[in-house]
């Protein structure tokens, strides 16, 4: 059973030796990947000392290196963690023994249950975690309690089968959602967070990412839960038709006339749209399923190739 520790890193300088090494210490048995991200600080060269075997993502953006990293590596057990020091490696030994065993398709670090909001004096920050933490679970009826740490496992199937479409900061949104849709097992663990070391700098903007993470939870909804998508656009419409044709449907009883047969043509141009809304979202909610159908499919053969090997 192969287990391997991801670094992702961006100048991370001041951390990466220290996080490679202490993983190392934590699980002697695991190859420590450390995916330079263009660091221009000598990142790269700080982690080949501290015996990490580097590689390099020219791609800017954490959900590239991420998708490079999945790509190119084949374990039993894949143990994803920021370069940044702000999570225990003592945590991994767990992580390890969920994926190993099969409890778990994806464990998350929960920062947000434990020390989280005591460390991170970053107002937006804390916000941002609730708010997206809240969208994802009220849509994607889940009760997750992190979202966006940057701590998981993962087991073979799981990265394997997992299609990135993100490019940065948001990939960790996209991880927890595609483990809800597809019924990956998924179990949370409370971890000690830490906040970053005096000179350790953040490379999350929290407006500009922030944004791509709220764009990315409606670009996931539009795209895995299409009947209630296209439905409420559709409904919307739909009120919107019937505050314009009441007054018509009204004038039309009292007086046996159509006064406004510009806007009634109107109206029923807009119920027209809303049914062609409506028949998309039911058109990709049955191709949704399909692929949902498919994807198990390449669970089991996944699994059946593991056996054979």
């Amino acid at each position: 059973m192969r287990t391997v520790v991801l670094i992702p890193c961006y100048n991370e300088a001041k951390t990466i030796e220290k996080v490679v090494s202490n993983f190392k210490e934590v699980l002697p048995h695991a190859d420590i990947y450390v995916y330079d991200n263009n660091s221009t600080d000598g990142s790269d060269n700080l982690a080949k000392g501290a015996g990490a075997i580097v590689c390099y993502e020219y791609k800017q953006g954490k959900g590239n290196v991420v998708q490079s990293m999945f790509r190119d590596i084949d374990a039993d057990c894949y143990i994803l963690v920021d370069a940044d020091d702000t999570y225990p490696a003592e945590a991994a030994v767990e992580f390890e023994e969920l994926i190993l065993s099969g409890k778990a398709d994806m464990v998350i670090g929960d920062r947000l249950s434990s020390t989280y909001f005591k460390e991170n004096d970053r107002l937006f920050h804390n916000t941002g975690n609730r708010l997206v933490r809240n969208l994802v679970n009220h849509f994607f009826s889940s009760n997750l309690h992190d979202i966006m740490t940057g701590m998981r496992a993962f087991s073979f199937n799981f990265v394997k089968s997992f299609p990135i479409s993100s490019k940065e900061f948001e990939i960790e949104t996209e991880m927890s959602v595609f483990a809800l849709m597809n019924n990956f097992k998924i179990i949370e663990i409370p971890i000690q967070y830490r906040d970053r070391g005096e000179g350790s700098v953040s490379k999350l903007n929290t407006y500009r990412d922030g944004y791509k993470v709220i764009m990315m939870i409606f670009a996931l909804i539009r795209d895995l839960r299409p009947i209630w998508f296209f439905s409420s656009i559709s409904i919307i419409l739909l009120i919107i038709a019937g505050i314009y044709f009441l007054p018509i449907l009204f004038q039309y009883f009292n007086s046996g006339y159509v006064f406004r047969v510009p806007t009634l043509i109107v109206i029923s141009t807009v119920v027209v749209i809303a049914a062609l809304i409506f028949f998309v979202g039911v058109i990709l909610h049955v191709l949704n399923r399909q692929h949902a159908e498919n994807l198990q499919r390449h669970l089991i053969l996944l699994n059946e190739l593991n056996k054979r090997e």
